[in-house]
């Protein structure tokens, strides 16, 4: 089991969380996912390790600004 936040900008609302559950639910390995839209912070509870680079895509997808790891920015 592995989990992580990220910190994703230009979320405003319920929606905008529901965008971004939506998109990273699709990523292979990924169980869980809770959007706090006040603080920027996605938490992902996957099976293993998840491709940085797929949850950047995902969140992009979402139409939101993908800054990295919350815990190194």
């Amino acid at each position: 089991m592995s989990e992580n936040t990220y910190l994703v900008t230009g979320m405003s609302c319920g929606h905008c969380a529901q965008s971004v559950t939506e998109e990273l639910t699709g990523v292979p390995g990924v169980e869980n996912v809770t959007v706090e839209v006040e603080t920027g912070h996605v938490t992902v509870r996957s099976a293993e390790a998840l491709d940085e680079t797929a949850v950047r895509a995902a969140v992009e997808e979402a139409g939101y600004t993908y800054e990295g790891l919350a815990s190194l920015v």
